[in-house]
Formats: structure tokens, C-alpha cells, sequence
């Protein structure tokens, strides 16, 4: 099978090639309970792929259906951890082939505060890497007979950055999912080629990702007509998801946006 595709570049002119091309605590106690009634057997493992003849380390969880729908996930600014293999599995557990995309490179997971910042502004400022890392990803889900085209693509803050890029490249999907993600459209690029909804999960207390890019990006995909849901949730901050940090995590907000994104998935699926 040939690659699904070699880069997702950041210029208009590339990205009409490319979609013309394509057409070819107590809470997460709470979240287990939810899910314990209705999970069903998966398979998972981690799973290798090169981008710049560098090796990345993604985790792969597969249904246990034929013919299950593809999720790519991207994660935060820490690397690929448990936290993504855990929400992988919960996907997994729903019915979908999920897999946990590797941004840094095998064994890069960075745990202090300058290596995440490094890393990340490493990806900011080449948007044509992170692209290139992205369609490698994208490669790798369709090696494992998954239809990526039909897929949705979600990330956790960095991760929901990197959602977006995709969507701005032209890519088509279902949808594109930031959970408390940055929400800046870059200088030079838009959502014109934009091909599926976008879906926004967002704390209003959060002070990393302020309410004016939340609502700018509101009327940014407005002015591009881009089918997309955006809710805010009162006293949530950034990373609010996140069940490992009990310093952000609100239980309110991310039972209500999971089961939202699962309705949502639910309804583009059924």
C-alpha cells in the first residue's frame, strides 16, 4: 500500500494538492464506573514509525469490532504517558481503533518545565515538521487497515494545538477535537481548506488559553464556514481533563465534555 501521504505542507497552494490527493480522587472513579458497564475486550500495543529517519513510539488500542472507527490522539506538552494510553483504551473500550501519536521521538518525555517548553516551541516554529510528523501518524493508522480519511483527530492542550493543524492543512476528517487546547490560528494560515467540523472543549478560567482566542476562534471559523460546536466550562483551567493533576483537574468539566465527545462521535458514526 503506498503512504497515505509524505507531508502536510503549510502553504494554500499545498494543501489544495493535498486534499485533491487525499480524496484519495473520587471523579476518576466515576469515569472508571461509567465505562466498567459497557467496556468491551481491546488489543493494544505500542507501535514504531520513522519521521526524518528518526524513530517515534506511538501506543496503538484496537476494539475488538470489525471495521471500527479510527481516533488519532495527540498529547500534551509532556509527551506520550499514561495518561494518553489511558484514554486510548477508554476510546478503545467505546468501540475504536485509537491511536496515541508520538510528537517527540522514542523516548523523549520530557518531565521538567524547560524541556516541555523546548520541545514544543521546536514544533511551533517548524509547522512543516509537526505536519510531516502528523501525516506519518495518519500512515501508520491506515497500515493497520483503519480508513484515516474517515477518521477524527483529537489532542489535550498541546495536543489540541496539533488538531488543529491538521485541520488547517486540508486534510479531510470527521472532526477535529481540542480539549483545552491552544486556539491561535497561526500568522499565514486559515481555515478555508478546513474539511470537517471542529468541536472545541474550553474552561473559562483558563488563563494559558484566554476567553478572547476562544471567541476569536469562534468567528474565525464562522467567517470560513466551518461547521463547529464550541462550549466553555465555568471555573475549569487549563489541562482541566487531566485526572493526574489534582491542582486542574475539574470532575464536572471533563465528565461533561467526555460524554459530550462521545455523544458527538456516537452521532457521526451511527
Amino acid at each position: 500500500m503506498s503512504p497515505l501521504l509524505t507531508s502536510l505542507t503549510t502553504s494554500d497552494t499545498s494543501s489544495k494538492s493535498l486534499y485533491r490527493s487525499l480524496i484519495l480522587g473520587t471523579s476518576l472513579g466515576l469515569i472508571a464506573l461509567t465505562f466498567s458497564q459497557t467496556a468491551a475486550a481491546i488489543t493494544s500495543t505500542d507501535i514504531t514509525y520513522k519521521v526524518d529517519d528518526q524513530p517515534y513510539q506511538g501506543y496503538y488500542a484496537k476494539a475488538d469490532q470489525p471495521n471500527a472507527p479510527f481516533i488519532l490522539l495527540i498529547h500534551d506538552w509532556d509527551g506520550l504517558t499514561d495518561y494518553e494510553r489511558k484514554r486510548a483504551d477508554m476510546l478503545a473500550e467505546q468501540g475504536y481503533n485509537v491511536l496515541a501519536a508520538d510528537m517527540f521521538g522514542t523516548g523523549i518525555r520530557p518531565t521538567e518545565l524547560e524541556d516541555k517548553k523546548r520541545l514544543t516551541a521546536a514544533l511551533y516554529d517548524d509547522r512543516s515538521k509537526m505536519r510531516r510528523i502528523l501525516a506519518a501518524a495518519l500512515n501508520t493508522g491506515q497500515a493497520q487497515g483503519n480508513n484515516v480519511r474517515e477518521g477524527v483527530t483529537m489532542g489535550y492542550c498541546f495536543g489540541g494545538t496539533v488538531a488543529l493543524e491538521l485541520a488547517r492543512s486540508g486534510f479531510p476528517q470527521k472532526a477535529f477535537v481540542p480539549f483545552h487546547g491552544g486556539l491561535e490560528t497561526p500568522k499565514g494560515q486559515n481555515y478555508d481548506k478546513t474539511s470537517g467540523e471542529i468541536l472545541v472543549f474550553h474552561g473559562s478560567a483558563d488563563k494559558a488559553v484566554p476567553l478572547e482566542d476562544f471567541t476569536a476562534l469562534g468567528k474565525t471559523l464562522e467567517a470560513s464556514k466551518v461547521p463547529h460546536e464550541m462550549t466553555t466550562y465555568s471555573g475549569a483551567v487549563h489541562a482541566f481533563t487531566d485526572f493526574n493533576n489534582p491542582d486542574r483537574y475539574n470532575a464536572r468539566a471533563d465528565e461533561r465534555s467526555w460524554q459530550r465527545y462521545l455523544g458527538f462521535l456516537a452521532e457521526e458514526y451511527q
